[in-house]
């Protein structure tokens, strides 16, 4: 049977969802944690799991932050991200950080158990809605190209765009290039206009698109 995690601050959703899954009869929890921190402690001290299932609003360690460093360190563990929303952006980081899977904190038992199975069996899981942002982006794919073939960007540029799809203010932005912050909104406002987008979702998109930051 599968060993499982929970990791999420909010001790009644955890310990419910805990539930449910020993329920399922095709997993079994085998201990809970409120952060990543914590969870990274007993990692550490020889907890051993298949799986993590993880908040991705934590205030200490969050589901993105645990993802990746459990990809760095813990390749082997699969990760499912529970979430209450899916913005395209918060998709691109939860993918980049290297989770399996994303199902809404709201899932049903069936879905819960297909997630899990499809996870543990085949590598991935991604609910419907997840599944139709995923389509939307491939399906921007040759639109994007062509509007970044139209364009030159210098190394600066680049380098932005790696650091948009991460989770840094444009005040952290700023210090990695070694810019002032009004240079760096400067910046961003001539890639807004080179790159045809009005926000920072619109860059991180295009730069997922185009390879500048791997999937």
């Amino acid at each position: 049977m599968t060993t499982t995690v929970m990791v999420d601050d909010h001790v009644l959703i955890r310990k419910a969802l805990a539930e449910q899954i020993d329920s399922l009869g095709i997993a079994k929890v085998i201990a809970q944690f409120s952060n990543g921190k914590e969870l990274l402690e007993a990692l550490q001290e020889g907890l051993d799991p298949d799986l993590i299932i993880l908040d991705l609003n934590m205030r200490e360690m969050n589901g993105i932050e645990t993802s990746r460093w459990l990809k760095q360190h813990r390749p082997d563990i699969k990760v499912l991200v529970l979430t209450m929303f899916e913005t395209e952006f918060t998709l691109v980081q939860i993918l980049q950080a290297g989770a399996r899977g994303i199902i809404h904190k709201s899932a049903k038992s069936t879905e819960l158990k297909v997630a899990i199975d499809n996870i543990i069996n085949d590598g991935f899981y991604y609910s419907n809605y997840t599944s139709s942002k995923l389509v939307g982006l491939i399906k921007d794919k040759t639109e994007g190209l062509k509007s970044l073939e139209r364009v030159m960007l210098d190394d600066r540029e680049i380098d932005f765009l790696k650091l948009v799809c991460s989770d840094k203010t444009y005040k952290e932005v700023a210090l990695e290039l070694r810019l002032n912050p009004r240079a760096v909104d400067s910046l961003r406002d001539q890639l807004f206009v080179k790159l045809d987008v009005k926000s920072r979702v619109g860059l991180a998109m295009i730069a997922l698109k185009h390879g500048i930051v791997p999937l």
